[in-house]
């Protein structure tokens, strides 16, 4: 049986983030803002993977978030790893 504790941490810490995240990226604050948005959304996938996956009930937003992983990722990549400039 897992920690019940740690899974409500997740849970919580996943909610928080992805609204952190969706507010800064919302903000249209430039590019190295938005990208630290999809970092913090990057965590909150994590998060939410995990306990999407460990809690008896919640597979659905663990693979939800699964494909949010990747977007995210995709997100920091334009936004913080990519050379290429944007107009």
């Amino acid at each position: 049986m897992t920690n019940e504790f740690a899974l409500r941490i997740l849970q919580y810490y996943g909610a928080a983030a992805g609204t952190v995240a969706a507010l800064v990226v919302s903000l249209d604050l430039g590019r190295r803002w938005t990208g630290w948005g999809f970092v913090i959304f990057v965590t909150s996938s994590a998060a939410l993977i995990a306990w999407g996956f460990l809690d008896t009930d919640s597979e659905g937003i663990g693979l939800q978030n699964v494909v949010l992983l990747m977007i995210n990722c995709l997100g920091v990549w334009r936004y913080l790893l990519s050379r290429r400039i944007r107009r």
